[in-house]
């Protein structure tokens, strides 16, 4: 059985990312409205109800910004940590919220999500890896640098969403303010271009399929250069850049050399 899985939207001005197999889907993060996430999934062929559960990797606005209209239509379950919800201004009926804890999977129909801490200016930043029968996709943004976690569990992947927010150079001589900039390449923000060019050529598993370039800056990246540069080094893996205005096509990953063991998790935070 495969995954099926799209970047619905991703940036700074919303991030969601869908998930699953024939049975059951999950979206990681809800960062755009309720009205254009079913626009999305219905232009590619897929049901709201076959989605079950919302899984919100920080506060930021970008990430959670349609997620109440989605639960109050959908009665989606929204797995959350207690520090995210806290830091956040979401209003959740009680019955939808579940929290979750660090490395610990949590079983979604077939679905096995394993939640992982990051280094990111949020409360209780996490990223996710969801495994089906061996296949095992990984959703990698919102990075400040690629901390042991992020390795270990890149390592395992079929296929990624990884963070390839801004080019260093333009970063640099762009408008941004001087703090703002120091925030984004700071150890807590975000992953440059070379940052997760340097994560894809050290650590690539022979078995990654795709990998799709993912919250580009708006000001600070030029997609068609990171686009070139990850595909300079890709070999067999296809290189697909996730759009900040419109959702990708929709990708099976699948009939892939996989692990023999399931995803083992690390000891450290």
């Amino acid at each position: 059985m495969s995954l099926s899985i799209t970047s619905l939207n991703s940036g700074s001005n919303g991030n969601c990312y869908y998930i699953g197999n024939e049975q059951d889907a999950i979206l990681v993060d809800a960062g755009i409205s309720c009205r254009e996430t079913e626009r999305r999934m219905n232009r590619l062929g897929l049901n709201m109800n076959r989605i079950r559960a919302v899984f919100i990797s920080h506060e930021h606005s970008d990430h959670i910004r349609g997620l109440e209209m989605l639960v109050k239509k959908y009665g989606f379950p929204v797995y959350i940590t207690k520090g995210t919800l806290s830091g956040s201004a979401l209003k959740l009926e009680a019955s939808s919220i579940r929290h979750f804890s660090a490395n610990q999977p949590v079983t979604i129909g077939q679905l096995r999500v394993i939640p992982f801490p990051k280094l990111h200016d949020a409360a209780e930043p996490h990223s996710f890896c969801i495994q089906c029968n061996g296949i095992v996709v990984g959703v990698f943004t919102d990075i400040g640098f690629p901390c042991a976690n992020v390795i270990h569990h890149f390592r395992q992947c079929h296929a990624v969403f990884l963070e390839t927010n801004y080019d260093e150079e333009m970063l640099e001589n762009g408008r941004y303010p001087y703090h703002l900039k120091r925030r984004i390449k700071g150890g807590n923000g975000h992953l440059s271009n070379k940052q997760a060019l340097e994560l894809f050529t050290k650590e690539r598993p022979t078995f990654m399929s795709h990998v799709f370039l993912s919250h580009l800056s708006r000001d600070n990246n030029d997609p068609e250069q990171a686009l070139q540069l990850f595909k300079q080094h890709a070999g067999a893996t296809e290189i697909v850049l996730a759009s900040r205005f419109e959702e990708t096509p929709l990708f099976h990953i699948g009939n892939v050399s996989i692990p023999s063991k399931p995803i083992q998790l690390p000891l450290f935070l």
